[in-house]
């Protein structure tokens, strides 16, 4: 995959995280191996370790401390994908049948308890608390993300504000708190800490901005999941708020988007309105505004060979088509 060029100055480690993932999921019960080991086995980008080893990249170039935080973050990102792929009734994610799809509800959602719990076991062993508090306040916050956007779905009235609310709290609080951390344990400076803190908050709105652009342009096989699955849940991203404020189709695309019957079934006439306004030029240049801003935060970083790996990253944010 394109991104693991920039992985490469921790793969090393990540393929220590990648083992480590599927010892820390080893119960004692069957079947709750199976769901987790199922959710592993579906891969994934690793991009939250990935980051906090890069952040800790800055600083020292033995890594072991920070692996376990680093398996910790992906493990909480993956009982979220556990839970929302409940909420959101999801078959498919990276390809892959989902954990509800071949479980169900019941073990899907103790699956994801399961993870969570293990990922704060790992964390508990660093015995920090300024490191459990910054991990425990995101948990939080994400948590009341999947609210307000679920309070938000069909709600054609909501604007820029609650978007990028939403988007915050749904991606890029954890990959923030993600280079956050590989910082903290490594005992960097706080002012570069923050840097790299508000580093990861504008890669991760960049990235997730992104991410909705593609869901609106890029077709089923390279997403791994449904194109128009925002559409479908009834989640409004930034280019179909654009279209439904200045295109000149706004009137029967807020009609559509208001109906939960209506962005099931007429799905492509929502795509057709939505890709043919100027909102996916807006949303790419609103993403290009985050990474500029992302880049701008490694002037306050100490030079290293893997600053410049963080700088094409970003640059990576704004190119990517999967």
């Amino acid at each position: 995959m394109p991104e693991l060029k920039f992985f490469q100055p921790v793969e090393k480690e990540l393929a220590t995280v990648e083992s480590c993932l599927a010892g820390n999921l080893d119960s004692q019960l069957h079947l709750m191996n199976q769901a987790a080991v199922h959710l592993i086995k579906a891969g994934g980008k690793r991009m939250r370790p990935a980051f906090a080893l890069l952040a800790a990249k800055l600083y020292r170039n033995e890594l072991d401390e920070v692996i376990p935080a680093a398996v910790a973050l992906e493990l909480i990102h993956m009982a979220t994908l556990v839970h929302d792929d409940v909420i959101d009734d999801s078959s498919i994610r990276r390809g892959t049948e989902t954990v509800k799809s071949a479980w169900g509800n019941r073990v899907s959602i103790y699956a994801g308890n399961y993870i969570l719990a293990r990922a704060l076991s790992l964390i508990s062993t660093y015995q920090r608390s300024d490191v459990l508090d910054v991990l425990a306040q995101a948990s939080m916050k994400i948590c009341e993300g999947e609210i307000i956007q679920m309070l938000s779905c069909y709600n054609v009235n909501l604007g820029l504000k609650n978007y990028l609310r939403r988007i915050e709290r749904k991606t890029a609080l954890l990959i923030s708190v993600s280079c956050e951390l590989g910082a903290m344990i490594c005992h960097a400076p706080p002012h570069e800490t923050t840097a790299l803190r508000k580093y990861g908050y504008y890669l991760g709105m960049g990235f997730q901005i992104t991410d909705d652009i593609l869901d609106i342009v890029a077709d089923e096989k390279t997403l791994g999941k449904p194109t128009g699955s925002d559409i479908r849940q009834g989640v409004i991203t930034l280019p179909a708020l654009y279209a439904l404020k200045y295109d000149p189709q706004r009137e029967e695309l807020a009609r559509l988007l208001a109906s939960p019957e209506a962005c099931v079934k007429d799905t492509p006439r929502i795509v057709e309105i939505v890709s043919g306004s100027d909102g996916i030029d807006y949303a790419y240049a609103v993403t290009q505004h985050f990474a500029f801003k992302a880049q701008k935060q490694l002037d306050l970083l100490p030079d290293a060979p893997v600053k410049e790996t963080l700088y094409d990253l970003a640059d990576f944010v704004l190119a990517r088509e999967f």
